[in-house]
């Protein structure tokens, strides 16, 4: 009878096993042929973002819903391969798509448990998963990832089906592949990870949430041991590679780097190019776009910057906190989860941070930081906001248990309360031959305000204007030793009453030269100029640096810098008298390239001597160049000479009310621009002069820009007389030929126009104006009150 029934009993397992494997066969036979088509992989075009590098090849931006970098298989490392095998698939080039021996080791380690702990998905069904199937776990999924395994099998090579799954794969922080997790997690390429990195991003694909770095730290590094271990049983790497992976601690690139970028104005720029040239594409097609900024530059521009407007900011005092925050009481887990919540909605910028007070005290202040770290401030890092620790303190002044206040670490080693800056400011810089712009910061936060103040931002120059005006004096006949009256002077203004300018500092020096005018930044000088050449023949001539006549309108106050500009049409218009009279104009973007390398699009500049547009006379660029160095040397710009250089030329722009700070400023081969100003315009009070709010940033990047470069020397251009001991504190005095000055006692005449010149806007302003404006300077006898 025993024998009998196991007979039965074993036809019958037999008898299943036939009818499972018949089952099976036909569903194989019916759902094969339906399988998806691998038109997707075998053509694979992964999404890939657009990339904005510097012209040193760092990256600056990058936009996209998807962070990928794809590499070729051929470009990962060995180890990084081998890393990968390890944790998912260490038979993958054994196996045709499914592994038996997994799937056993799998079934006996889940049966041990008495759960399920391991899958067994190979590689190719994760790359069948990942391209074609939902994550559901249903029987029919599973069935169907097995047969697509086999068809990606016997389709594509082992090394094709590792590079799909190495550039699809999710690996959390937005990053799909490990080129762009290498760089989403430790700021590198893959070529350049340790061992240690490389078993940390390997061991994600399980769990890219749980396993997360910088989110799980704990969960991760327990992983990433799993991962070494592996790697050592399988003779991946030696006993010494495994010991040293595990003691490297765990270092990750530094979070706030995606709040607080020095080149976010400039990816922006790019960005808007890019999307109105490609559209959506933009974002998906992989392009990368190199521009013309130097990454060096850049953040020696974006430092220059922030410390400018926080020293500024800070003359003016503490504030008060940003907000308050209602905390519940006691330090409990409530608490904790309280403040993680909050400091997810607080952004770094820069090196100020934000932070929560847990409690204030006169002598010390306990704030909450990111990640869980209590920054205890007290001494001197309390100096600056110490009245706000005080109990008579305002309400909205108050440091006090909830308040989010902003600290930073003092190179001393102290945390100190600092505060974000109220105001504004821009900076850029060009090379003054081909106008590539080497640096462009618009604001002091892109994430605070991403309205560029460089290319956006239209306001009044004020006095640094002045030396367009003095160029149009040059050109129609008048010389920097010509005498002009610094005296008080009416005329009837645009509205019927009387326009009375007055000098900065209320005073008036009577007869001085058109030098000395400039070098110290006299108002009525720069208005009789303009009265003497005409404000329709001075609006005609400004355009010649790429200003618009409808932003300067043909009226006196033309003169003192009243018309609107933006920072980067100042430094386009400076760089004319540095470059010897060439009309450039900037540009960011060098070229633009497809995934490949093949370029798609390049900038062909203009370049000064070659293909630019001649603006000026170079004689006149040589003259405004003598007079600014004299701002620089003796004038309003003399803090400049702290760089100890004698190659510098700029002038400083004050406005009305101080409401805009200014300096431009260059050698011959380098132009910069800075401005400092409110959004509202508003004064700047008793610190918002140009030589004292913006000339510090000016030397504070070129201090860097210039380290270690030689001094330019010019030389005269040809049609130039130069008179030793006749300029300012006996330096040498430049003339036209034509425009020679041979009477010390010469002045611009009584009527206010040079005989040839005046309010005639057809006035010409090439060679044929010469002899007209040189009979004007020999006949004048009279000065202009």
């Amino acid at each position: 009878m025993l024998r009998r029934f196991l007979a039965i009993m074993a036809g019958a397992f037999l008898g299943g096993v036939v009818l499972l494997a018949g089952a099976l066969a036909i569903a194989v036979i019916i759902t094969y042929p339906r399988l998806q088509s691998l038109d997707v992989i075998t053509d694979y075009r992964p999404k890939i973002p657009l990339r904005v590098y510097s012209a040193d090849n760092q990256v600056l931006g990058e936009f996209g819903e998807e962070r990928r970098s794809f590499l070729r298989i051929h470009e990962v490392p060995q180890l990084m391969k081998q890393a990968v095998l390890a944790a998912e698939d260490e038979r993958f080039y054994q196996h045709s798509g499914i592994d038996y021996l997994g799937i056993l080791r799998a079934a006996v380690g889940n049966l041990v448990s008495g759960h399920t702990r391991s899958g067994a998905s190979t590689i190719t069904m994760q790359v069948a998963r990942n391209f074609f199937l939902s994550s559901e776990k249903t029987f029919t999924r599973k069935f169907n990832e097995a047969l697509l395994a086999f068809k990606i099998e016997h389709t594509l090579s082992k090394d094709q089906i590792l590079e799909l799954y190495f550039n699809q794969i999710y690996l959390g922080q937005r990053a799909y592949g490990f080129g762009a997790a290498a760089q989403a997690y430790y700021g590198k390429s893959v070529s350049e990870l340790s061992v240690a990195q490389m078993a940390m991003l390997a061991g994600l694909p399980k769990a890219p949430s749980a396993y997360n770095p910088v989110v799980n730290p704990e969960r991760a590094k327990l992983r990433q041991q799993y991962v070494l271990r592996r790697m050592r049983e399988l003779n991946f790497i030696t006993e010494a590679q495994y010991q040293e992976a595990l003691a490297e601690p765990l270092r990750l690139a530094t979070q706030a780097a995606d709040t607080s970028q020095p080149g976010q104005y400039v990816a922006e720029m790019v960005r808007q190019a890019m999307y109105e040239r490609y559209k959506e594409a933009a974002y998906t097609e992989g392009f990368k776009v190199y521009t013309t900024i130097d990454s060096r530059h850049q953040q020696w521009a974006y430092d220059a910057l922030r410390a400018g407007l926080v020293d500024y900011d800070r003359k003016t005092g503490y504030r008060g906190p940003e907000r308050y925050l209602d905390l519940p009481s006691g330090n409990g887990e409530d608490a904790i989860e309280a403040l993680d919540e909050a400091m997810g909605e607080l952004r770094d910028s820069g090196n100020m941070l934000p932070a929560i007070v847990l409690s204030a005290e006169p002598g010390e202040v306990q704030a909450y930081m990111r990640g869980g770290k209590t920054a205890a401030i007290k001494g001197p890092g309390l100096d600056f906001a110490r009245r706000a620790l005080s109990g008579k303190a305002a309400q909205p002044l108050q440091i006090r248990r909830g308040a989010v206040i902003r600290v930073q670490a003092n190179p001393k080693g102290y945390w100190e309360i600092v505060q974000m800056p109220e105001v504004e400011g821009a900076f850029v810089s060009l090379d003054t031959r081909t106008g590539a712009i080497k640096s462009l910061v618009g604001g002091f936060d892109f994430n605070r305000r991403s309205f560029n103040h460089v290319t956006q931002a239209w306001r009044q120059p004020g006095s640094s204007f002045k030396p367009f005006i003095y160029s149009a004096g040059i050109e129609r006949g008048i010389t920097p030793s010509t005498m002009i009256n610094d005296a008080p002077l009416s005329v009837p203004g645009v509205n019927g009453q009387m326009w009375e300018p007055k000098n900065d500092d209320g005073k008036f020096s009577g007869l001085i030269t058109l030098r000395q005018g400039l070098t110290r930044s006299k108002n009525l000088v720069s208005v009789r100029v303009l009265m003497a050449i005409g404000t329709d023949y001075a609006q005609q001539y400004i355009q010649r640096f790429g200003f618009s006549a409808k932003q300067h309108p043909a009226y006196l106050p033309m003169a003192l810098g009243a018309g609107s500009v933006t920072p980067l049409q100042m430094a386009e218009g400076y760089s004319v008298f540095a470059n010897g009279g060439y009309r450039t104009k900037g540009y960011f973007i060098d070229r633009i390239e497809d995934p490949s390398g093949r370029v798609l699009a390049k900038t062909v500049p203009t370049v000064a001597g070659q293909n630019a547009q001649q603006a000026i006379d170079p004689r006149n660029a040589f003259i405004l160049r003598s007079m600014m160095g004299d701002v620089v040397r003796y004038g309003t710009g003399f803090r400049a000479m702290s760089l100890g250089r004698s190659d510098l030329s700029g002038k400083t722009g004050t406005t009305s009310d101080w409401k805009d700070a200014w300096f431009v400023g260059y050698n011959p081969n380098l132009v910069a621009a800075t401005w400092v100003g409110f959004d509202q315009p508003r004064s700047l009070g008793r610190y918002g002069y140009g030589g004292t709010a913006a000339l510090p940033i000016w030397i504070n990047y070129m201090g860097n820009a210039l380290k270690g470069q030689p001094e330019v020397d010019l030389p005269m251009p040809q049609g130039m007389v130069v008179k030793p001991g006749a300029g300012q504190r006996g330096g040498d005095e430049y003339y036209y030929e034509e425009f020679q000055k041979t009477n010390p006692e010469l002045h611009i005449d009584n009527s206010g126009s040079v005989p040839g010149g005046g309010d005639d806007s057809s006035a010409p302003a090439d060679d044929s104006a010469k002899p007209a404006a040189q009979d004007a300077v020999e006949n004048v006898k009279d000065q202009l009150f």
